[in-house]
C-alpha cells in the first residue's frame, strides 16, 4: 500500500531552487563571479504545447520553459563553468538545438547538444 504521493515540482520552485543555489555560492569564501554564468536556452518549436530542458545540470529532471512570440521558447539558467549536455523535449519528444557549441552522445548513446559554459 503506498502511503505518500510523489511531489511534482513546478516550474516556479524549480526557478527558486536555482536562484537560491546561486545565492549560496555567491556568498561562500572566494566565490569569483566568474564562477557561474547565467546561460540562455532558446528552442523553435512551431505548434509546440511543450517545450522542457533535460541536461547534466538538472539530473535530467525537465524544466518548462515559457513561450515567447509564437514559435521560440525561453529559459534562463545558472551554470558553473565547465561542459553540459542537454537536449529539448517538445511535447516530450527530443530535440537537438541547432545553436549548441557541440554535440555528443550521452550514457545510453542517444544524441545530445553540448554548451561550453566559461
Amino acid at each position: 500500500m503506498k502511503t505518500h504521493q510523489r511531489w511534482k515540482e513546478s516550474i516556479n520552485e524549480k526557478i527558486y531552487f536555482v536562484n537560491v543555489l546561486h545565492d549560496k555560492f555567491e556568498s561562500r569564501v572566494g566565490f569569483a563571479n566568474n564562477d557561474i554564468k547565467q546561460v540562455d536556452f532558446h528552442c523553435t518549436a512551431p505548434g509546440a504545447k511543450t517545450v522542457q530542458l533535460v541536461g547534466d545540470f538538472n539530473h535530467r529532471h525537465p524544466i518548462l520553459m515559457e513561450q515567447r512570440e509564437g514559435e521560440c521558447w525561453f529559459i534562463q539558467v545558472w551554470l558553473f563553468q565547465g561542459r553540459y549536455r542537454y537536449r529539448f523535449l517538445v511535447d516530450g519528444r527530443p530535440k537537438l538545438d541547432p545553436c549548441a557549441t557541440a554535440a555528443a552522445r550521452d550514457e545510453h548513446g542517444e544524441p545530445v547538444s553540448v554548451v561550453d559554459v566559461n
